[in-house]
């Protein structure tokens, strides 16, 4: 309506609402893509780290134990088997750290985010100073595909060419300008080896891809992760600036807001399950990228329980029921053959919950162990 000056009132926008989902809501969407509501029996070892965009592989044995909680008759030796055969590669990937990915994930995903090797680069200038990138990515890539080199033998020839550096400052530098991974026998189930290095060109005899665009990621992350928000994906990926591939997909996506009115993004097909679908206790190793993939954890981590999952630099394996983060565990092996899984839950378990715990860890005893005996204590968590 015209004012009596002929001006226009402005019209109020109304905010878009989304459908609310709650944090079990959530919780049980991104258990099922995670493959923790039910053991899948039709993913194979390769399909299933396909499905995940890697599992995390700082230390040796956590991709076993995280396959073993989402996959049906999973065997360790099938993941070493493929392995050895170079189907998957351990490389450092999403958030700096190391993950097993497929050869093709590998090929396509470190390109995709080097945009953040190269921030994390960047904030070693002090320790590089003098040092000519572009010189180091071809020292080294020169070096590890004439053979692989420990981190060790890397940093003693460049020290030669750069006296002056930073070591340690030298290795990141290493492993930021080139995607190296790391060559077997180390992260085979049951062998030791310390992690030697290649580039991931030489080791699969192939090249990378050009630098993709993200949304084909973003699809994928959905699908293992979703529903999830902007940030959410940043936190995964370690990536900035992806707003910009969220928007380019919004027709086709299905829209959601959280109870903090977060807009979430989802695949229109994927699975919501009811929220009380039944979760079995499961056993995560440390560093599961369930706890880790995004910027607002309260999906799988209760605010009571926020930190407990970590002492200083050191993660826990941890333990989920109905759903969520409720304790951690260990494995002890005695020489003499037999093993024992001590659960220390944050709070008290009901008989039928403890029986529950109890049952599933002497099945992660019998399968993950090559022990004669097997016992499940239950110890109280001390905090840290």
């Amino acid at each position: 309506m015209a004012s009596k000056t002929g001006s226009t009132r402005p019209r109020r926008t109304r905010a878009v609402s989304h459908p609310v989902l709650s944090a079990r809501a959530l919780n049980r969407a991104t258990l099922d893509r995670q493959l923790l509501l039910r053991r899948s029996d039709v993913l194979s070892p390769l399909d299933a780290v396909a499905h995940l965009l890697g599992l995390q592989a700082q230390n040796v044995k956590p991709p076993y134990f995280a396959l073993w909680s989402r996959l049906a008759g999973f065997r360790p030796e099938a993941l070493s088997e493929l392995m050895e055969a170079r189907d998957v590669v351990r490389i450092v990937t999403l958030r700096s750290t190391i993950h097993l990915h497929t050869a093709d994930d590998a090929l396509t995903l470190r390109p995709l985010v080097q945009a953040a090797r190269d921030r994390e680069l960047n904030s070693f200038r002090a320790g590089l100073a003098g040092v000519d990138r572009d010189r180091l990515g071809a020292t080294v890539r020169t070096m590890v595909e004439e053979r692989p080199y420990t981190m060790k033998e890397l940093r003693e020839v460049l020290l030669k060419e750069w006296p002056d550096a930073d070591p340690f400052a030298l290795s990141v530098a290493a492993r930021c300008v080139l995607p190296l991974v790391q060559v077997t026998p180390r992260g085979l189930w049951g062998h030791s080896g310390q992690v030697a290095l290649t580039t991931v060109e030489h080791w699969l005899g192939r090249s990378p891809a050009p630098v993709p665009q993200p949304d084909e990621t973003v699809l994928r992350y959905l699908g293992a992760f979703g529903p999830a928000s902007v940030k959410d994906m940043q936190a995964w990926s370690g990536l900035t600036r992806l707003a910009a591939s969220f928007e380019r997909l919004r027709p086709a996506l299905a829209v959601f807001q959280d109870e903090n009115g977060v807009e979430l993004f989802d695949l229109p097909d994927a699975a919501r399950p009811p929220e009380d679908v039944p979760a079995p206790p499961r056993f995560l190793p440390e560093f599961d990228n369930l706890l880790l993939s995004h910027a607002d954890r309260a999906r799988v981590v209760p605010a009571e329980y926020r930190g407990r999952s970590w002492n200083g630099n050191q993660a826990h394996r941890t333990l989920l029921l109905d759903g969520f983060l409720a304790g951690i565990w260990r494995i002890e092996e005695a020489k003499g053959g037999a093993a024992v899984l001590t659960v220390q839950p944050f709070g008290a378990l009901g008989k039928a919950r403890r029986a529950e715990v109890a049952e599933e860890g002497a099945r992660l005893l019998a399968d993950m162990t090559s022990t004669t005996s097997c016992d499940v204590r239950f110890g109280e968590f001390a905090g840290h």
